[in-house]
């Protein structure tokens, strides 16, 4: 455990440890598909302090353009860090890390995991070398998934399909509403009619985690589905129990929107059920 590796540290340098400090991970993402990979992490870390942010006053991002969402990451992170003591920051939103990394690492001294596209292990993964992207609008058309797709996927065919409609299922999917499978099938449908369809999904919206049954219900049986969480999650513990210095807080979990508003009476009980006590609001 993360802990037991820390505290071994800690005794090296003879510094008192105790057992009620745990190491921040900061998560954030635009909306609630971040959770997906606030699940992952917490499976190697239970005892680590979390902290999750979703911006509901801006959200989606998908259709926003890069400036705006560089400069609106930025500012909550900014914010954020200005309270409290980050151990390490997750941006478990694709259509954010795709952009607005490069800054959010110039500018803060803990490190900063992304989520991109997972290209690489798709390729390893497609068996007719073609292979399917469903992400967001400004996922699909940044630069930096169009130089992972050149540098590593110049042998296989890559389809894309961008769907905002999918992130809105997802989100109403936390909030209780069942997904529609006639309209997850209506917005894959020009995948599944080509001749010979994409055998391999990357899924570069953590929103689309969360869809990922009723994905497999539309796809044919043998599609497989890839996505970034468990690799998110390692990354996430290799760095925190790497770093020289680590910031400790003795804080319970808790959650931070960017507006209050009456949607949230259900997105609180289910991020009590998820391990935040409380939900609060953030002014930036």
């Amino acid at each position: 455990m993360i802990l037991n590796h820390l505290k071994k540290k800690l005794i090296k340098k003879n510094i008192k440890t105790n057992s009620f400090i745990h190491p921040t991970i900061l998560v954030f993402d635009s909306g609630v598909g971040g959770l997906s990979i606030y699940r992952e992490i917490k499976k190697i870390s239970p005892d680590s302090h979390y902290i999750y942010v979703f911006d509901n006053e801006a959200f989606p991002y998908g259709e926003k353009t890069e400036e705006f969402i560089i400069n609106r990451v930025f500012e909550i992170i900014k914010a954020i860090a200005s309270k409290h003591l980050i151990t390490i920051a997750v941006i478990a939103c694709n259509t954010a890390s795709t952009v607005s990394l490069t800054k959010l690492r110039k500018h803060f001294s803990f490190p900063i995991v992304g989520t991109v596209p997972a290209i690489k292990p798709a390729i390893k993964t497609t068996r007719n070398g073609i292979i399917g992207l469903l992400a967001t609008t400004a996922t699909i058309k940044s630069k930096y998934t169009k130089e992972l797709i050149n540098q590593f996927a110049i042998n296989c065919k890559i389809v894309q399909l961008n769907s905002s409609t999918l992130v809105q299922l997802a989100e109403k999917k936390i909030y209780g509403k069942k997904p529609s499978l006639n309209k997850i099938n209506q917005i894959i449908k020009q995948w599944i009619t080509m001749p010979e369809p994409p055998d391999t999904i990357i899924l570069g919206c953590t929103h689309f985690h969360l869809l990922k049954n009723e994905l497999k219900k539309v796809f044919p049986h043998k599609t497989k589905f890839i996505d970034s969480s468990s690799a998110i999650a390692k990354r996430t513990i290799w760095l925190i129990n790497n770093q020289i210095e680590i910031k400790f807080s003795n804080e319970k979990n808790f959650a931070y929107c960017l507006s209050i508003n009456k949607n949230l009476r259900k997105l609180r009980f289910v991020l009590k059920k998820e391990g935040f006590i409380s939900l609060k609001q953030l002014f930036i």
